[in-house]
C-alpha cells in the first residue's frame, strides 16, 4: 500500500494517532500505549482500538503490551501528516501572529482536511513575507509564486522585491 493511497483510508482520529507515534518515536525511539493516551488525553481502550486498527492497514507495529513503532508505509504518512501539521502551525503563530494554543487547536483541525495545492501556496506565502518587509504580497499564477504588490508603478517600492523596470 503506498502512501497516498493508505492515506485516503485513514479517518482524523486515525492520522492523530499516527503523529503521535511519529513524534513519540522522534523523542523516545519508539512509543508506548499509556504515554499515547496520556498525550491524547483519551482512555487506554481507545488507544488499543485506534493500535489494532493501524496495524491492521500495515502502518505500525503493535502487539499487547509493547512498545509500538511505525512501518516504513505508516512513517511515510505520519511524515506527511506531521509536516503540514508544523506548516499550519506556523503559517498561523508567524504570519497571522495568533498564540500558539490556539494555531496548535486549529492546525489539528485543518491537517486532515487542507488540499496540498492550498497547503503549497500557504507555505510560499509564510517564506515569501519573511524576505518581504513591506508584507504587501499577492499570488501570481503565472509566476507560480507570490510577489510583491508594491511593484505597481503607482506604489512605493519594496528594494528586496524589486523586480527589473518594464520597457
Amino acid at each position: 500500500m503506498n502512501g497516498a493511497m493508505s492515506k485516503k483510508l485513514l479517518s482524523a482520529s486515525q492520522e492523530d494517532y499516527l503523529e503521535m507515534i511519529f513524534f513519540l518515536s522522534r523523542e523516545e525511539g519508539s512509543a508506548r500505549p499509556k504515554e499515547i493516551a496520556q498525550r491524547m488525553k483519551v482512555r487506554a481502550a481507545s488507544v488499543t482500538g485506534a493500535l489494532k486498527a493501524l496495524a491492521g492497514k500495515g502502518l505500525i507495529n503493535y502487539a499487547p503490551y509493547a512498545s509500538v513503532t511505525l512501518t516504513d508505509a505508516g512513517r511515510e504518512i505520519a511524515a506527511l501528516i506531521a509536516g503540514k501539521h508544523e506548516a499550519l502551525l506556523h503559517f498561523f503563530t508567524q504570519v497571522l501572529g495568533i498564540e500558539a494554543s490556539e494555531a496548535e487547536e486549529f492546525a489539528c483541525t485543518m491537517e486532515h482536511t487542507i488540499p496540498d495545492h492550498i497547503l503549497k501556496r500557504l507555505v510560499g506565502f509564510a517564506e515569501y513575507t519573511e524576505q518581504c518587509p513591506s508584507f504587501n504580497a499577492s499570488w501570481r499564477e503565472n509566476a507560480e509564486g507570490y510577489f510583491c504588490k508594491a511593484q505597481n508603478r503607482d506604489a512605493p517600492q519594496c528594494e528586496k522585491c524589486r523586480l527589473p523596470e518594464k520597457s
